[in-house]
């Protein structure tokens, strides 16, 4: 496995777990119910990004689909999070656009 697709890998995980840290701590804020839009958009960046580490690490023939689609989920998952000044929602955006911006990079090499 080339440096990148290893580097890809832990991003994808970091990012599900900051999207994981963003849904509980959203979900603990009084205006929950207004910030849906985020905590539904992270739930799906988490679960696809756990997906996408997996079957990259396994080398699977669907990693360039995935990967591409994987992008897009964390690209709107992070300008989501971006309308919310939360600490976490701001670390969720941050990750969330990395591994944007990184997967779109490998679905591209693939």
């Amino acid at each position: 496995m080339s440096p990148d697709l290893n580097e890809c890998i832990a991003l994808c995980y970091r990012c599900a777990a900051a999207c994981d840290h963003c849904v509980a701590a959203c979900l603990r804020q009084p205006d929950a119910d207004a910030m849906s839009d985020c905590i539904s958009l992270n739930q799906q960046c988490a679960a696809l990004c756990r997906v996408t580490a997996q079957l990259l690490a396994s080398q699977s023939e669907l990693s360039e689909q995935l990967c591409t689609i994987n992008s897009m989920a964390c690209q709107l998952a992070g300008w989501a999070s971006q309308k919310y000044q939360h600490e976490h929602c701001q670390h969720s955006a941050e990750l969330c656009l990395q591994c944007a911006e990184m997967c779109m990079e490998i679905g591209m090499e693939q």
